[in-house]
């Protein structure tokens, strides 16, 4: 009886393991995060997005408004992708580019102020609320001397994004 009782509990445990556990519930009966996707045709809305954001935080702060710049989102693309190529979030290029570097690199005139950069899976707004969570990474997105931002990001296949954004400040 025993070794029935044991066969029918290894049954059930070898079919429940064959069933769809997907669910919306995670830890704690929370809903779990979906997989931030990012089209193609999203660009536009993400970067006015974020740079109506930085604008709001600015204007709460002080600071004057700030414009996209395109080729400070050339830079600020640039190292997204490279970072990714590299695996590691952090501010040189695998050719050994610094941030000053790479906005020269793309023709841009003005004054380098900073660059801000992130490897996650959140959304860019989720991202910009950890930029301003940290004192040095807020301190460059509140500078009162920016006055153009360059964002992008580049998503891996895997949902990974790694997000760059580059001031700077026109002479």
């Amino acid at each position: 009886m025993l070794r029935l009782i044991g066969l029918v509990l290894i049954s059930v445990l070898t079919l429940s393991a064959c069933t769809d556990m997907a669910s919306d519930t995670g830890f704690g009966g929370r809903s779990s995060p979906k997989l931030y996707r990012i089209r193609v045709s999203d660009a536009s809305a993400i970067q006015y997005r974020m740079l109506d954001s930085i604008n709001a935080l600015r204007k709460s702060a002080g600071a004057r408004p700030v414009e996209l710049n395109a080729k400070l989102n050339a830079a600020a693309a640039t190292h997204s992708r490279d970072m990714s190529v590299q695996n590691r979030p952090w501010h040189f290029g695998s050719d050994g580019s610094s941030p000053l570097d790479r906005v020269k690199r793309v023709g841009f005139e003005g004054q380098f102020r900073g660059e801000n950069i992130s490897e996650t899976y959140e959304t860019e707004l989720v991202t910009l609320g950890a930029w301003m969570d940290q004192t040095d990474t807020r301190r460059v997105i509140l500078d009162p001397t920016v006055t153009d931002v360059g964002f992008s990001w580049y998503q891996e296949s895997n949902g990974k994004i790694w997000w760059t954004l580059v001031l700077g400040s026109q002479s």
